[in-house]
């Protein structure tokens, strides 16, 4: 958990420094980058988010219900924070007052994005904790895999993501603002792990609510790493690297 915690922190922290001290940067190098976490993410949701929550479900209809409004409500939280958490790099308003309320707008939907993929993390790996409660001890070695991958994951999609909210910000906020606000940001998905942890250890949430996080956050994925990897040629064009890319993130995931 205190490992989970640092990475996610730190490496939210560190991606979003490369922007914030490092203004001038190559955009092909980091689109391809954003092409192999896409990747990456849409890999570990087919391989193993996915397989494990229907397994793990006693209503597969029903979780594909939650993965369906996971999606949906991915669609909204884009919309807020105008798809930073694809890599995109806008600007807000040039208007003062429009320009405060474009970054607010920013910061709520890519902090409730960062929190929800915490709970994915929580009590050192819930889905493989959850099936292991259900009497399948003998897959330890897999879900232990598994659990890595998605760490790693969201670790690749979180450093993006960190560049981009900072490279959008410095246009319109001072460079202290800048780094409170990705302090703010690095902190939201180990607060999620540690607050779904904590609910569930206490017995406030059960596995089936948390059940519904899980599906609702594989949805998210799902959203923003076919938005990621379709984006990447607008002109529908063939671009090799970035098929190569694709490809050496599924075998890696």
């Amino acid at each position: 958990m205190a490992l989970n915690f640092t990475l996610l922190f730190f490496t939210a922290l560190i991606a979003g420094s490369l922007a914030y001290f490092i203004p001038s940067w190559e955009e092909r190098l980091f689109k391809l980058v954003l092409v192999f976490a896409g990747s990456y993410l849409f890999a570990i949701t087919v391989l193993h988010i996915l397989p494990e929550l229907f397994v793990e479900s006693g209503a597969p209809t029903r979780m594909g219900l939650y993965i369906l409004l996971g999606f949906l409500l991915q669609q909204i939280l884009a919309l807020l924070s105008t798809g930073v958490e694809h890599g995109h790099i806008h600007h807000p308003s040039q208007n003062h007052q429009g320009a405060n309320l474009g970054v607010w707008t920013i910061m709520i939907g890519l902090f409730m994005h960062a929190f929800l993929e915490g709970t994915l993390l929580s009590h050192d790996g819930a889905l493989a904790h959850h099936i292991h409660d259900h009497g399948h001890e003998g897959h330890a070695h897999h879900h232990h895999h598994g659990n890595s991958n998605l760490l790693f994951g969201i670790l690749l999609h979180k450093g993006p993501e960190a560049f981009a909210l900072v490279a959008v910000l410095t246009t319109a906020l001072k460079k202290r603002w800048v780094f409170v606000l990705l302090i703010v940001f690095a902190l939201a998905s180990p607060l999620g792990m540690l607050l779904s942890h904590y609910l569930y250890e206490s017995k406030i949430l059960g596995g089936e609510t948390l059940n519904v996080f899980y599906g609702m956050v594989a949805g998210g994925f799902l959203h923003i790493s076919t938005t990621i990897f379709f984006e990447s040629s607008p002109d529908h064009r063939f671009h090799f690297n970035k098929v190569l890319v694709s490809i050496l993130a599924f075998g890696l995931a």
